[in-house]
């Protein structure tokens, strides 16, 4: 599993570990996945090497709005993770499923432990 840690200034989960991800502007999620991969990380992904994973419904904190995670496994892609991002993000590193870094984002936790169950949905927050 490749994740990054986020910058400790980050607005949101500074000093986690993290799965590439990103908001949708006005395009479907592939797009945004393609567009998000390039711009964070320097990777080329074609969407028909992409299949869905999981989906995790998320409330942060109470009182925030609920937010609908899709994660997406790419089968192939071109490139290296570099730091495209740096006030984002300080480092892309390899992680086996089973040794998770302690400081990771809740979500992505759960995301992980769900696919590895073979789970395709779960929830987080409610």
């Amino acid at each position: 599993m490749q994740l990054g840690l986020r910058h400790p200034d980050s607005k949101y989960a500074g000093d986690t570990w993290h799965y590439l991800a990103g908001r949708c502007e006005q395009e479907s999620a592939l797009t945004c996945l393609v567009r998000e991969a390039r711009e964070e990380a320097g990777l080329v992904i074609d969407p028909a090497d992409v299949e869905l994973a999981h989906v995790v419904h998320v409330v942060d904190a109470p009182g925030s709005l609920p937010l609908m995670q899709l994660v997406f496994r790419a089968r192939r892609w071109e490139g290296t993770p570099e730091i495209r991002e740096p006030d984002k993000c300080l480092t892309w590193q390899w992680w086996p499923r089973h040794e998770l870094p302690d400081r990771i984002v809740s979500y992505t936790r759960t995301a992980i432990t769900a696919i590895s169950q073979g789970r395709a949905y779960s929830q987080l927050g409610w």
